[in-house]
């Protein structure tokens, strides 16, 4: 199996780039559609577990859309083959001690890339 090839490499750093400028930004289309449209997808959060793209859409719609702000560090994003990839990353949010962590796998479907597990938590 080849890991990160260059090309593939920079699609999923672009998909994960789109999808973080449209998490701040509280661009739920966005969000939506970087998420893989199926039941078997999953989205693990902070305080949340849910089940199914429907769940994660239900979720996205109610949350409040401020202090959604962040600053990403030890971003990791790798693929492996040409269709399957991880990224993890930490962020810090101002006024807070907190270190956030978030992954994401992410599959190539023929829509594009689309994150088919997620998981965000928070450390003390």
């Amino acid at each position: 199996m080849d890991i990160n090839i260059p090309e593939v490499l920079a699609e999923v750093t672009a998909a994960f780039e789109r999808y973080e400028v449209a998490l701040v930004g509280n661009d739920v289309a966005v969000l939506d559609e970087l998420f893989w449209n199926s039941p078997h997808t999953l989205r693990y959060g902070a305080t949340e577990n849910l089940y199914g793209y429907d769940a994660i859409r239900a979720f996205r719609a109610g949350r409040p859309s401020a202090g959604l702000a962040r600053t990403l560090g030890r971003t990791v994003i790798t693929s492996y083959g040409r269709d399957f990839a991880t990224a993890n990353t930490e962020f810090h949010r101002a006024g807070s001690e907190r270190i956030g962590r978030q992954s994401q796998t992410w599959v190539r479907t023929p829509e594009g890339w689309r994150v088919v597990a997620a998981h965000v938590s928070l450390m003390a």
